[in-house]
């Protein structure tokens, strides 16, 4: 390999680890070596250093051991007279450096001075499992730090927007020249932030640690490895992070380290300057360090140099179509007009037809068309999708229209929040100006649903109301299927099939787990219902949900079936042996890392807790759940500590064979809003109907002993029940 490389990296190692050493010496000289210190809202602690040598840093004091392990990792910078055929000391001056860079944006983080204006930060583990959905079903198929900024700041859009086409989550960052590319996006009016799937980091290149701690928290969350396995968790980020660099203009000593430190997790570096290339593969899947000079070309040539496996949508729709859009919001201030929400009607409901009954491709507009709608103001909509296919069920209607706020949401400028009859729909002023129109939403809806439900769809057609009588009439017929459908689906229990699913989406990132998905248990993902599952093996009798036929019942109060057992043995490649699907306590569901909710127990109480991965506050088990989280992913039956789907808990399959509802003694306020009416009905289905106001949250109780207080107060059943253990 080349010795300017070489010599860089080394250089650029040496710099960082003197920085962190200086600034450890000065923070603990002030504050002593007792000073706790940390990232926020992680498990982790230091996530580099808790991976790659097991060490929890939790004080000042706790980094000095991990700044002696960079320290040895040092080279001198090699002399013109010695050549350098491999990467070794490279790769040393690599791990030295992410070492090193953690401590010092750790102690910033101390003093306040991360994250910076308008960056991000530290990732905390709670996004990483809130978009861990969207890694593990591709949807997101990989990941790219820029460093740098670019010759101007329309290549600087340009590039973003063909990473955005192709469902790359972007992560920018550092500077070149004192311009950052951050600030060329800015410039541009490109709006930033994890709803658009551009994340800015910080605006040097030391912050350029934070999407590595990204992936490394990745082998850690979903992969189900343990802290100080470093080779374990490096060829994890390898294999199945799928990540890159991006460096923009002049590659100086700090970007050299970074990179080097990128390419020992596997993470290939593209430049767009004349640097020497190391091709040859070893470390990285492929090439580790390529040049690409034609910004026409370097996107491309990023994928190819990774291996990332991409999928374009092409949607005929003059603006930019993909996931990476998903997320954006058309703010008020941006908005051109909006139907629904809290200030029109509107809806959007799909039937299936017979084949002969609709015509493939026909999208009409009843009504005004968004060039005859007034500036700022609010209209009724009605989106009636038609579908006809030989293999199409009515059972799938719910399923694909469920989807419509996926695909509408993956058009630039288009905003969609809610379903069926609270659905509410924003465009902006930049997609109208573009010439997005209502006729569009017609268009992307026939595009997706061939894409998608090929396998069952041979016919769309799509009729769009946008006058408040037609909206009424047809609203009236949807609402009388939507009841239809409630009445189908509350009819279906796990006795009534004798077939479940499988998902084993996640064991891309976590290959030992498993979801069991049943009539009355969701994936623990919140995204993957039992007629999900039924609809895409249909559609991929290969894919990831295969039929479970139940076979013999072992135990029919616990859940436990001789067929699920036969096949998670295999699927979970040979490391579960039983599974009861209606208990914590004895063999219960693996978790994979992007569960919505923790079911924790809480011995004192006699019980357990509930809470969502967006409560970031502290629980009455002494953890927060992130820190839970940390027990329960990576396909690991953990018996009192479970994964689950929000929705789960008002089933009345749950945790049935451990007392069911009357044992969750507290969830934060957040999500009992959330489950409301949901879980009234749940409790007085359950015969008692004052369950939810005893149930506790954070404001009656954050420690075992204010909770198991409350309880005694308010006369909780789990105080009565049958000891747990």
């Amino acid at each position: 390999m080349s010795k300017i490389v070489a010599a860089a990296a080394i250089r650029g190692a040496n710099k960082i680890v003197k920085e962190a050493g200086e600034s450890l010496n000065r923070a603990i000289e002030e504050k002593g070596e007792s000073q706790k210190i940390e990232f926020p809202e992680t498990a982790f602690y230091f996530p580099m250093a808790y991976a790659l040598l097991g060490a929890e840093v939790k004080t000042l004091g706790d980094i000095r051991p991990v700044l002696k392990e960079a320290q040895s990792l040092l080279h001198p910078e090699p002399s013109d007279r010695v050549w350098l055929p491999y990467l070794g000391p490279t790769l040393d001056s690599g791990i030295a450096t992410l070492l090193g860079e953690e401590i010092i944006v750790g102690l910033r983080y101390l003093y306040g001075n991360e994250p910076q204006p308008g960056c991000e930060g530290f990732f905390t583990d709670t996004i990483l499992r809130t978009l861990g959905i969207q890694l593990v079903d591709g949807r997101l198929p990989g990941f790219a730090a820029i460093l740098g900024a670019a010759p101007t700041n329309q290549i600087a859009v340009d590039l973003v927007r063909e990473l955005q086409k192709r469902s790359i989550l972007v992560f920018v960052g550092s500077s070149t020249d004192g311009k950052s590319i951050i600030d060329q996006l800015a410039e541009e009016g490109v709006g930033m932030g994890w709803d658009n799937y551009i994340v800015p980091y910080g605006r040097d290149t030391i912050t350029g640690i934070y999407p590595l701690h990204w992936a490394i928290r990745g082998a850690l969350t979903f992969g189900g490895l343990k802290k100080g396995q470093y080779r374990e968790c490096l060829t994890y980020c390898k294999d199945r992070v799928f990540a890159f660099g991006l460096t923009l203009g002049e590659i100086d000593d700090i970007k050299y380290a970074t990179g080097a430190g990128a390419i020992n997790m596997g993470f290939p570096v593209i430049a767009d300057t004349d640097i020497p290339e190391i091709r040859p593969t070893g470390i990285c899947t492929y090439e580790h360090l390529v040049k690409e000079f034609d910004y026409k070309k370097i996107v491309p040539v990023c994928i190819e140099v990774r291996g990332v496996k991409v999928k374009v949508s092409e949607v005929p729709i003059p603006v930019l179509y993909g996931p990476a859009f998903e997320g954006e919001r058309v703010r008020r201030e941006d908005t051109y007009v909006e139907f629904g929400g809290k200030y029109s009607t509107a809806f959007e409901f799909l039937k299936m037809r017979e084949l002969d009954e609709i015509e493939d491709d026909k999208i009409e507009v009843t009504g005004p068309e968004i060039d005859d709608m007034e500036e700022g103001k609010a209209y009724p909509l009605g989106i009636v999708v038609e579908v006809a296919g030989r293999k199409m069920q009515k059972d799938f209607e719910p399923v694909i229209e469920r989807l419509i706020h996926n695909w509408l949401n993956e058009a630039m400028g288009l905003f969609h929040m809610g379903q069926r009859d609270i659905a509410w729909v924003r465009y902006s002023k930049e997609a109208v100006k573009k010439g997005l129109k209502i006729k569009h939403l017609g268009t992307i809806l026939h595009a997706r649903i061939h894409e998608v439900f090929g396998a069952i769809v041979d016919k769309v057609a799509v009729r769009i109301y946008t006058l408040q009588e037609d909206v009424d009439r047809e609203l009236a017929k949807a609402r009388a299927v939507f009841r239809e459908r409630e009445a189908r689906m509350a009819g279906m229990t796990d006795e009534s099939v004798d077939t479940f699913y499988s998902c084993t989406l996640c064991q891309s990132f976590a290959p030992n787990h498993v979801c069991i998905v049943k009539p009355e248990r969701l994936g623990l993902c919140g995204a993957y219902t039992w007629l999900d599952a039924k609809a895409s093996y249909e559609l991929n009798s290969a894919g990831p949900n295969q039929p479970i036929k139940k076979g013999e019942v072992l135990d029919p109060v616990k859940g436990e079936w001789k067929g699920v057992n036969e096949f998670i043995y295999s699927a979970s490649n040979r490391t579960l042996e039983r599974f009861c699907g209606y208990s914590i306590m004895e063999f219960p569901e693996t978790s994979c890392g992007c569960f919505e909710c923790i079911v924790s127990i809480l011995p004192e109480a006699n019980g357990f807790m509930l809470v969502n991965r967006e409560f970031s506050g502290m629980t009455p088990s002494g953890m927060t759940f992130t820190t839970m989280a940390g027990t329960v992913g990576g396909g690991q039956q953990t018996p009192g500590f479970m994964g689950i789907g929000k929705l789960y808990l008002v089933s009345n399959k749950f945790i049935s064979a451990d007392g069911g509802l009357r044992r969750i003694v507290w969830m934060p306020k957040e999500l009992k809003e959330y489950l409301g009416d949901r879980l009234t009905a749940r409790a007085e289905k359950e015969g008692i109907p004052d369950l939810p106001a005893k149930i506790a949250d954070e404001t009656q109780a954050t420690t075992a002993e204010e909770l198991v207080e409350f309880m005694e107060k308010v006369g909780h059943p789990a105080l009565t029940m049958d000891p747990l253990f």
